[in-house]
């Protein structure tokens, strides 16, 4: 852990500690945009799953908040395959699908202050199907929640290569994201940051990109 954290302090110093704060910003200042804006975002988090953040993030640059919520499945289906991203049929019936849940900014701001962002997490992983721990921690640092891990595989190579964990698992089911994620809490009590400030450390030191 020693090696990973010093790096990151490292990091602080340098330009790339202004382009996070930047992000983070723009992820804290989510909580005062509409209804569609959070949408749109759960579609760009539907995306991201097994695929680029890159070609997820043109689709929703192309779709906005209206495609994904207007167009047909075919029409978002046609987009995902023409922006040569993975697993467009899959992807364009978890939009429509996802569509029950339009109001989702309400949804989910409400079950923060009632409960917290890991019931959050929890509901979204019920609630939204292909969305899974992963991908919910994702959407839901992306509006502005900053406690949870998003564990990629940049991440968990990472994490693998400073001796955080033995061995890359194979898969994450609820309980080993958790222990998993604990882990990574150690690390930004350590330097005392949030979950999603550690993350754009370390999706950046694998990347070299600051991306949401």
């Amino acid at each position: 852990m020693k090696k990973l954290v010093n790096t990151i302090i490292n990091l602080k110093k340098s330009e790339v500690s202004k382009r996070i704060n930047n992000r983070l910003k723009e992820f804290s200042s989510f909580k005062n945009k509409p209804t569609d804006a959070w949408f749109s975002e759960l579609c760009f988090c539907l995306l991201t799953a097994n695929s680029k953040a890159k070609t997820a993030l043109n689709i929703q640059n192309e779709l906005g908040a209206e495609g994904f919520y207007g167009l047909s499945q075919k029409e978002i289906k046609n987009c995902i395959r023409r922006n040569k991203h993975r697993f467009h049929n899959n992807k364009s019936e978890f939009i429509v699908g996802a569509r029950v849940h339009f109001d989702i900014k309400n949804k989910i701001t409400k079950l923060i202050k009632q409960k917290s962002q890991l019931d959050a997490r929890e509901w979204l992983v019920q609630n939204i199907k292909g969305l899974g721990y992963k991908e919910s921690s994702h959407y839901l640092r992306n509006t502005g929640h900053f406690n949870l891990a998003i564990l990629d595989r940049h991440v968990l190579n990472l994490m693998v290569e400073n001796k955080l964990l033995q061995e890359k698992p194979k898969s994450l089911n609820r309980a080993r994201y958790l222990d998993i994620e604990q882990k990574l809490e150690k690390v930004a009590d350590k330097l005392q940051m949030s979950q999603a400030e550690l993350d754009m450390y370390l999706w950046y030191m694998k990347t070299g990109e600051v991306l949401k």
